[in-house]
């Protein structure tokens, strides 16, 4: 997968920190970010609602705050969460936006990461439907590899982690079975970026 250089047409077409081909989906669940904030690191994590199951708009409808807590007895133990990400990356690759990456999500929770505590303050949250160490798709790669070129276009991305790394021992997101060699190849950043 050849990724191209950044110029300023693909930085033009976003709009206050939305992407131009994402399946835009508002979240309330946002605030903003503290002053200044450096937007220097990508967490990715992984969802399925209920765990394990693919398809379906379970995890539209949370990070919206749309779920109904009745309709399978998992969603119980997470009634009244209020959550949020910037990105989502169904098995398909497709790619769906909630919160404008200007703007803080609520995906990190308690977290520290390269010296700096509250990781939601300055990074980007991208969710892939997923199960903690289950696999992942080529086709999620692929759009997580292009989506992660296009962020480093737009943003000073620095760092890339899993939520288990800002979160370890509370989170095991996105887990074993996320494959960071593979995402090494797919991208052209040095290996100082990765965890």
């Amino acid at each position: 997968m050849h990724l191209p250089a950044c110029d300023n047409s693909a930085a033009s077409a976003w709009k206050q920190g939305w992407h131009p081909q994402a399946q835009r989906l508002e979240s309330p669940n946002f605030g903003p970010r503290p002053t200044p904030a450096c937007i220097d690191l990508l967490v990715i994590h992984s969802i399925s609602l209920p765990p394990g199951q693919y398809g379906g708009d379970a995890v539209q409808r949370l990070f919206t705050n749309r779920l109904d807590w009745d309709e399978h007895p998992y969603f119980q133990s997470i009634r009244g969460l209020e959550v949020s990400s910037h990105f989502y990356i169904r098995r398909d690759g497709s790619l769906w936006q909630f919160v404008s990456c200007d703007d803080r999500a609520w995906h990190a929770g308690q977290s520290a990461y390269r010296g700096r505590t509250n990781c939601n303050d300055d990074s980007i949250g991208i969710e892939l439907e997923g199960l903690e160490g289950d696999t992942f798709e080529d086709a999620q790669y692929r759009c997580l590899a292009q989506l992660c070129h296009e962020l480093r276009c737009n943003y000073p991305i620095a760092h890339i982690a899993g939520h288990e790394h800002i979160a370890p021992g509370r989170k095991q997101d996105p887990g074993p079975g996320f494959d960071w060699a593979h995402m090494k190849r797919l991208l052209d950043f040095s290996p100082q970026v990765f965890p």
